[in-house]
């Protein structure tokens, strides 16, 4: 999702009356970050307070390039990150995801391992149908049961669009937050929904409402939900106990625009690059009697300090063994201050630019080949700008180019270096940039080896071993071709051994491999019978009403609740 696609940011249509009015009671953030361009490492980020470079959840297999948890990923999040809902379980939190984990599907990299009590979702995104045995359809998830996959059981139509998955989840969260109030448990909710990603999905309810095509019915739908948890939230009396906060993990996929793709306003290019549009991103904040309502923050934060913010307001600390990069923002939520930081702006393992106040340095720039380019893939259509949005990595560094953001929001007119602003701003990101890279220490990277074998396959109930050979691919993961491509295979990786935006090299050997359990028989996948519409549905948008919400964290201690919310699956 892109900083342009709500109302309040101001997005013409004016289709997220729930999101406008969670801001409207709540904080407005529109200097706010994600910690890497792409949706895995992102959201790595978020659930461990740590930048990707320092949690691992990157690719060394390529220069500046960005890389995520395909079907055939072999890694996944690292055993020794301590994720936040570990940290909350200290503090007695019950905590859920609903959606898109992200984060690897093989045993031990899974939710349900890292701290999460309850899971309602998949670990990747929607791709697909691919119904064949060489590349299965992607696994749905109840807890550590399968329940079905993408295609089949829960059905994506991608001609017409249409899917019931948000009310599914819609209607997971509504379970979960009210039993928590039921045992008054305090709880945390991470609604990771991802109708907004290609191929956009919507149910019935909303196809074709929006000014803005089947995205626009993507977003509808979304802030629609947010409206009901919201109202939810209120009808328990949780709200003033329930800190709720949402956000995206990407910026808007201009290259799917512009039926598939969001707005990013007036930030330049998106999805994938390090320039405004790619990390910058909508961010509210809400909690009824603590934030002051009608509020606009020009805090610079991010992703990561939703980790240490929750902890804060959870009564715990951080963990004191490593470095934590996000900040806590309470006193910026309840007080209206200000923090002085840098924002760093990462693709891989390459620091691309570095912003502190409101100038932003790059010192290499990229969108994607000319390759790629020349083959109609564009992370910036129509935005190009000379000697910024370069097709090959143009290093800066002994001279970066720094723009101010403040009048120049759309990176397009470098500051001269003979000014005595330029010269400014430089000595004083130096020596930020100088203190990072010292202290920098790179986690070991997750994201470098494919293995086809690894699929969530079709077969037998139960777990089987066997011996065989194949290869194994370490890829370069080129941030040059999006991911996932939009076309009749959705999937970067096509076929046995097609990688179509991938380089790699193949190592060929004989291991024995354990295949994962297969799907239940049918009658698992009773859990929502002919669901099509949430029973709160309005048949019109205009009965739209309500407050906020979307990809959510939430959760509660003693007289202090919190269910944040980071959409971090839209695009």
């Amino acid at each position: 999702m892109g900083w342009g696609d709500l109302g309040v940011f101001g997005q013409p249509s004016k289709e997220t009356p729930n999101l406008d009015r969670m801001a409207a009671e709540g904080m407005l953030f529109p200097n706010f970050y994600t910690a890497n361009p792409l949706c895995s490492p992102s959201r790595a980020a978020l659930l461990t307070g740590r930048l990707p470079v320092r949690n691992g959840f990157y690719t060394t297999n390529g220069h500046g390039r960005n890389a995520y948890t395909p079907q055939e990923i072999v890694g996944g999040i690292a055993q020794d990150e301590v994720l936040l809902p570990e940290m909350l379980r200290k503090a007695s939190y019950v905590s859920k995801i609903v959606g898109k984990w992200h984060l690897g599907h093989r045993p031990g990299f899974l939710p349900l391992e890292h701290g999460f009590d309850e899971w309602f979702g998949s670990p990747n995104c929607h791709f697909g149908p691919y119904n064949n045995s060489d590349r299965p359809n992607i696994p749905v998830y109840k807890n550590s049961q399968m329940v079905g996959r993408y295609y089949e059981e829960f059905g994506i139509n991608l001609k017409t669009g249409e899917s019931n998955l948000t009310q599914i989840y819609l209607e997971e969260s509504l379970v979960f937050i009210r039993s928590q109030a039921t045992t008054h448990q305090p709880f945390f909710l991470y609604w990771a929904v991802d109708a907004t990603h290609a191929p956009v999905y919507a149910s019935k309810g909303f196809l074709g409402k929006s000014q803005r095509g089947r995205y626009g019915d993507a977003v509808m739908e979304l802030d629609h939900g947010v409206g009901v948890i919201l109202g939810e939230l209120r009808s328990l009396g949780l709200a003033e106990d329930t800190f709720v906060f949402f956000t995206s993990d990407n910026g808007a996929a201009l290259i799917s625009a512009p039926m598939q793709g969001g707005s990013n306003g007036p930030f330049l290019c998106g999805k994938q690059t390090t320039f405004e549009g790619g990390m910058r991103e909508p961010a509210i904040a809400w909690w009824p009697g603590h934030i002051p309502a009608g509020t606009v923050s020009h805090q610079l934060g991010t992703v990561m300090d939703l980790f240490t913010t929750s902890l804060t307001l959870a009564g715990l600390a951080t963990p004191g063994d490593r470095i934590i990069d996000g900040l806590d923002l309470t006193s910026v939520l309840l007080n209206s201050t200000l923090i002085d930081r840098p924002i760093f702006y990462y693709r891989g393992n390459v620091l691309m630019a570095v912003r502190l106040g409101m100038y932003k340095a790059h010192y290499w720039t990229w969108t994607n080949s000319m390759e790629e380019f020349k083959k109609g893939i564009n992370f910036c259509p129509g935005e190009e700008v000379v000697g910024v949005t370069t097709h090959e990595q143009k290093e800066h560094t002994m001279q970066p180019l720094i723009f101010n953001l403040g009048w120049d929001p759309g990176e397009k007119y470098p500051i001269s270096v003979l000014s005595p602003e330029y010269q400014t701003a430089l000595q004083q990101i130096t020596p930020v940039l100088e203190q990072h890279q010292k202290h920098l220490l790179p986690g070991v990277p997750q994201l470098n080896m494919c293995d086809l074998a690894v699929m969530v396959r079709r077969g037998g109930a139960v777990c089987h071993t066997h011996t065989h050979t194949h290869r194994h691919m370490v890829l370069y993961l080129r941030g040059d071709r999006p991911f996932p491509s939009m076309g009749k295979n959705p999937n970067p990786i096509v076929g046995t051994f097609d990688f179509h935006n991938v380089k790699y090299t193949s190592i060929t050997h004989t291991h024995t491999h354990t295949h994962p359990p297969q799907s239940p028989p049918p009658a698992q996948f009773s859990l929502y019978p002919q669901l099509s519409l949430h029973p709160h549905l309005p048949s019109t948008p205009s009965d739209i009403s309500a407050n906020v919400f979307f990809f959510s964290k939430s959760w509660s201690t003693g007289k202090i609740g919190a269910l944040q919310e980071f959409s971090a699956l839209l695009q």
